[in-house]
């Protein structure tokens, strides 16, 4: 999937926003010096994504692995009903994709959206290889991306074995009400397997 060239945002606003966000990001696990952080963004791009705007959509190859600088996307798929059913959110430094159709270079069950008007920085899957190659200590930063997505899936999964979905809701509630407060309550219920309308229900039972 090609983006069209006026998606790249000004030169010094994307200089700014990664100089403030993406390598502070990247300081977290690894150290590197401007010179290299400079290196290093010539294999990224970055692109102003409007809400609703789809930048993944089933069927087609997954090329790229983003990551938020301003915003928020989500990953979903749609049921057999029909329905769309919410697995990931990623709001910002958060990375997000497809991770085995990116791996494997396969098309995508996924869809990957901006729920918000968004800024992302992304890197292609080939990129990537020879970002690692060129630069040994991004292996590293890569590594820890990976095992917090990983550890996050696991988690999902054991309130979804553990939990009843409104315990889910008020776990959720609990941990990340500043996140629950800025998403969509009917992509909460897409991610939490409700209705949209029971979800409301829920709400309005904390309330009174």
């Amino acid at each position: 999937m090609r983006f069209p060239s006026h998606a790249i945002l000004p030169q010094h606003h994307t200089k700014t926003k990664m100089s403030k966000i993406f390598k502070k990001h990247i300081d977290k696990f690894v150290q590197i010096s401007n010179e290299e952080f400079d290196e290093i963004l010539k294999f990224f791009e970055t692109k102003e994504v409007s809400k609703k705007e789809n930048l993944l959509e089933e069927g087609q190859m997954c090329r790229y692995h983003y990551f938020v600088l301003n915003g928020l996307l989500r990953k979903f798929f749609i049921n057999e009903q029909g329905i769309e059913q919410t697995t990931e959110f990623a709001i910002e430094t958060w990375w997000l994709t497809d991770n085995i159709a990116y791996e494997r270079k396969l098309p995508t069950e996924f869809y990957i959206q901006a729920a918000e008007k968004s800024q992302i920085l992304y890197i292609s899957q080939d990129n990537q290889e020879k970002l690692l190659n060129a630069f040994p200590k991004m292996e590293r930063y890569f590594r820890f991306v990976y095992q917090r997505a990983y550890a996050a899936a696991q988690m999902r999964v054991k309130y979804l074995f553990s939990l009843s979905k409104e315990e889910f809701y008020f776990e959720l509630l609990r941990k990340h009400p500043e996140f629950v407060q800025r998403v969509p309550q009917y992509l909460i219920a897409s991610f939490l397997g409700f209705t949209p309308e029971y979800l409301s229900e829920i709400r309005k039972r904390i309330v009174s």
